[in-house]
């Protein structure tokens, strides 16, 4: 009888932008001391080949797709979706980070090392189909994280915020570990397709149902979802303005991506019994997330009080429990992205050396010293907002569809009243931006630099593609979500 050979050359191919992303960190660090400092660059330009090649990769193990590893991994729709999402994420966090790392007069090879690394795990998280393989992938992006939070170490701010993340991280990373091995206690598996099927065999055990809460609590703090959000704001504000930005779209989307296989897949039989766990923290986290903008005075703490709002939006996706909740939460964490990513690196166009310049009060008559830094700022607020002809209006429009088509109309009702609620705080900085005279920081602002503009105009023109021409990307995630159940 033949034996079937160990190694699969397939499975290589299937895991080759994970590869690659590591073999690059690798090597960064290996010719930190051969590349003059003068050419300290060259390290982010090897990191945009490297996530470059892997975005090649992630499209190419897509037209091969199906299992790697004897299952560990999945490769389809819906992991090359989120692939693909955070590695462009990660190109949008270093084209900022050429001037920013210069500014502050910092390293750069572990910078983008680190960077690489945390992508690499988030990629792995998407691809995962067994609960030890996320574990790995959630700690392996967690621990660059941490690090890169940290990254200035002459700043205390950036010390606090890494400690805090790093002593708050670890603690949510053990409530999911505790929920994982109750999981394989209870089903003597870890594989998201085997757990399934012993959950529909036992789903009145009581185990599963505190192995679902322990795991719940763990990626809610990843995805900064109230009441496990306290993290958020002084980790955003505190940590490096790219890495802020990076922190805000590419961890979150991981970590929602392996929300919903885990909830969706192997937690889908017992769904009455989370939903109004999910229910609860999506509203609080809109509520806290919304009205605690309303106060902020620091831009970078009030983005990361958005984030957690933008949270709850999705939240309501998966409390819809439904393959048009999966497709709309999907959709709205690509669009989510693009307008973060941009709406932070705005905000490194006035931060300054030892980003001095925090405040919103700081962004006046950027509108009459640097017209187009303002005009795509705007783009981004506006799609936060959730106005028409921008991808946040239709990601709001498809995951309150969504909660609607589930007959979660509460709840639907009180997510749209938490967007008027944000309209003001994002309006705000619009009328300092275009009806204040310039301040200090918007006069001493230095002109754009070609990675910082096109570091702009790509989140802006993703934003309005998926406001205006939604319909690819859309169908995209409808047809890849029916695949996580």
């Amino acid at each position: 009888m033949p034996v079937s050979p160990v190694f699969n050359p397939q499975d290589a191919l299937r895991f080759l932008p994970e590869i690659i992303l590591t073999v690059m960190g690798t090597l960064l660090m290996v010719l930190d001391p051969l590349i003059h400092k003068r050419s300290s660059y060259a390290f982010g330009h090897l990191s945009l080949l490297a996530l470059a090649g892997a975005l090649g990769a992630s499209v190419y193990a897509y037209t091969i797709g199906g299992p790697a590893f004897g299952g560990l991994l999945m490769v389809d729709g819906f992991a090359t979706f989120f692939r693909v999402l955070v590695i462009v994420v990660g190109m949008l966090t270093i084209l900022p980070s050429y001037r920013f790392l210069a500014q502050q007069n910092a390293e750069t090879s572990e910078y983008h090392a680190l960077l690489l690394f945390s992508i690499a795990g988030q990629c792995l998280m998407a691809a995962s189909n067994d609960l030890i393989m996320v574990f790995i992938g959630l700690e392996i992006s967690s621990i660059a994280s941490y690090i890169l939070a940290g990254y200035l170490r002459d700043d205390k701010r950036c010390n606090e915020s890494a400690l805090k993340y790093f002593l708050l991280g670890s603690f949510a990373t053990a409530f999911f570990l505790y929920g994982v091995a109750l999981i394989y206690g209870a089903t003597g598996s870890v594989n998201l397709l085997l757990v399934r099927r012993a959950v529909l065999h036992q789903a009145g055990d009581p185990i599963l149902a505190v192995a679902a809460a322990l795991m719940f609590v763990g990626l809610a703090f990843k995805v900064s979802a109230a009441p496990f959000q306290i993290w958020a704001p002084d980790v955003y504000q505190g940590a490096p303005t790219p890495v802020s930005a990076f922190l805000s779209a590419g961890p979150k989307a991981a970590a929602f991506a392996i929300f919903l296989r885990i909830f969706i897949t192997a937690f889908d039989p017992i769904g009455n019994r989370w939903e109004p766990v999910v229910w609860t923290c999506a509203l609080a986290s809109m509520c806290i997330g919304n009205f605690a903008a309303l106060l902020q005075t620091n831009i970078k703490r009030m983005l990361a009080y958005s984030s957690i709002a933008h949270a709850g939006y999705v939240l309501v996706a998966l409390t819809a429990h439904s393959d048009t909740g999966t497709a709309a939460a999907m959709f709205y964490l690509a669009s989510y992205a693009f307008m973060n990513v941009g709406a932070f690196t705005a905000v490194t166009v006035l931060t300054g050396k030892g980003e001095r310049f925090q405040s919103i009060d700081d962004f006046k008559g950027l509108g009459r010293k640097q017209p187009l830094a303002a005009a795509l700022f705007t783009i981004f607020l506006l799609s936060l907002i959730g106005v028409p002809l921008t991808g946040g209006f239709f990601g709001k429009f498809y995951i309150f569809k969504a909660a609607l088509d589930s007959h979660l109309i509460w709840l639907t009702v009180l997510g749209l009243l938490n967007s008027a609620v944000a309209a003001y705080y994002y309006l705000r900085i619009l009328v300092v931006m275009y009806m204040h005279e310039p301040g200090e920081a918007a006069e001493s602002a230095e002109p754009l630099s070609p990675g910082l503009r096109i570091a702009l105009l790509v989140p802006a023109l993703g934003t309005l593609v998926l406001g205006i021409f939604p319909t690819w990307v859309l169908e995209f995630a409808g047809k890849s979500s029916a695949i996580v159940k």
